[in-house]
């Protein structure tokens, strides 16, 4: 039973880098704050629906209701993908890799990460580009007047952040005998996602 705990480590409350030194404070405090943003960002987004709904229902509505849940899903949704890398949770299609011998999956996991990595700095790079022109054309929000470019900065820190737990899980990988999911994740699966 006591196997069975430690092995389901990636659902555990608290996350602890397994990276050395400044590598790993600094990888805490970006878990930590993601862990913030997301908490945060999904219950103001319920607060705020239901504060609309009952503001309707009495006859009036919060005008910027619609705009700050667009916010919140932005920022909801890229803090989550790069939680979802430190936490090896992203969807994996992985029938054939699985069946493939540990030596080759280990040389897979390598490639897929470095290529993961690639793409999101690439995509980190197009969303500020992105971010830029829309800095430059002046939009503001309709009801709360905010700058339209301000609701995208945390797109390319995602990405950025992403880019970077996939570029440190391939370099985990090619350090250490195991296969890892991320840098703290070994492949395989828990017991309860084998289950039918």
């Amino acid at each position: 039973m006591g196997s069975e705990d430690q092995k389901s480590e990636p659902h555990s409350e608290h996350y602890e880098s397994t990276l050395p030194g400044v590598i790993g404070m600094f990888d805490n405090a970006i878990s930590r704050i993601e862990s913030v943003m997301l908490a945060l960002g999904v219950m103001l987004m319920a607060v705020n629906t239901i504060a609309n709904v009952v503001s309707r229902a009495i006859g009036s509505t919060i005008f910027f209701s619609e705009e700050l849940n667009r916010i919140l899903i932005i920022l909801i949704t890229f803090a989550g993908i790069g939680y979802a890398a430190r936490h090896g949770r992203h969807i994996r299609m992985s029938a054939l890799y699985d069946a493939l011998p540990a030596k080759t999956r280990k040389v897979l996991m390598i490639v897929i990460t470095v290529i993961t990595a690639l793409t999101m700095f690439a995509l980190c790079y197009f969303a500020i580009g992105y971010i830029a022109k829309v800095a430059k054309s002046g939009r503001v929000l309709s009801a709360m007047q905010i700058p339209v470019y301000w609701i995208y900065l945390w797109v390319p820190v995602g990405f950025f952040i992403t880019g970077v737990q996939y570029a440190l899980t391939a370099l985990k990988n090619v350090v250490q005998k195991d296969i890892y999911l991320s840098t703290h994740v070994l492949e395989g699966y828990e017991e309860d996602e084998i289950e039918i």
